[in-house]
């Protein structure tokens, strides 16, 4: 989730510029340094990360708890995260920038040998189906039961700045970046097959246990964390954990987000 965005002006004094490994990020990488200087992300008041939005996902782990906003600047192929981007002006462009803060996902996973496995989401925790056979699973939200037998691709937990991701390919609502919300979607859900997920609070603590684990293997993925093989997921909003982003005015995650409602 994010909080409501800061209106004062940014007065970044040092920028760090990150590439994703692609030509077209480490070109414009080069540019940049050479046009405004660049000091180690250490060092840095702000980063300036270049790539899509899996880079931008990336960057937003690596400087999780830092205090240090990412702008994002769109060089790759997808950039729903991604400001435009322009050489010019980019001191203006970060002075004026937005802030959203991204509150992440906690997932705490046992595998089936018994192992605890722990990652954070910005976007989703999905799990999915590791075989032919469907998955069977049983779904618990604040330690009640609420759907008993789940057979199904799979299924996800969508952060609203995750909604507009997977969650939306699954036929997920799409939340507005200020709700205290969560997206429960299930991934072709085969029995029950009318139920299309629910919408939580975002305090919610969702327990989702494998049934039949031996005979229906499946996975649990926290953004770019697999886990093979789980037995049991339990997922709930990260304790003092969050990301910092940097939106142009006029185009952040809001404003984006309503967009993409009007979409086709």
């Amino acid at each position: 989730m994010a909080a409501p965005a800061h209106p004062s002006r940014n007065n970044f004094r040092s920028i760090a510029f990150l590439a994703s490994p692609i030509d077209e990020a480490e070109d414009a990488h080069d540019r940049l340094i050479t046009r405004y200087g660049g000091v180690d992300p250490d060092d840095a008041d702000v980063i300036v990360a270049l790539g899509g939005d899996g880079f931008m996902l990336q960057t937003l782990h690596r400087f999780m708890n830092s205090g240090k906003p990412i702008y994002g600047m769109n060089r790759g192929s997808v950039g729903f995260l991604m400001n435009e981007y322009s050489e010019d002006d980019l001191i203006e462009h970060l002075q004026e920038a937005e802030t959203a803060v991204i509150r992440p996902l906690s997932m705490r996973a046992t595998d089936s040998d018994g192992r605890e496995h722990t990652a954070l989401a910005i976007n989703e925790v999905s799990l999915l189906r590791q075989t032919y056979q469907a998955a069977k699973l049983r779904i618990l939200i604040d330690g009640k039961v609420r759907l008993g037998e789940l057979i199904c691709d799979g299924i996800l937990v969508a952060t609203p700045a995750g909604s507009t991701a997977y969650n939306l390919s699954a036929h997920g609502p799409i939340i507005p970046i200020n709700s205290p919300l969560l997206a429960l979607t299930p991934i072709s859900p085969f029995r029950p097959r009318r139920w299309r997920g629910a919408l939580l609070p975002s305090e919610a603590r969702i327990d989702i246990e494998i049934l039949e684990a031996d005979k229906r293997p499946t996975n649990a993925v926290a953004d770019h964390t697999e886990i093979r093989s789980v037995v049991h997921v339990h997922v709930e909003e990260a304790k003092g954990a969050s990301a910092l982003m940097l939106f142009d005015p006029g185009h952040n995650l809001d404003e984006r987000i309503l967009a993409e409602q009007f979409g086709y």
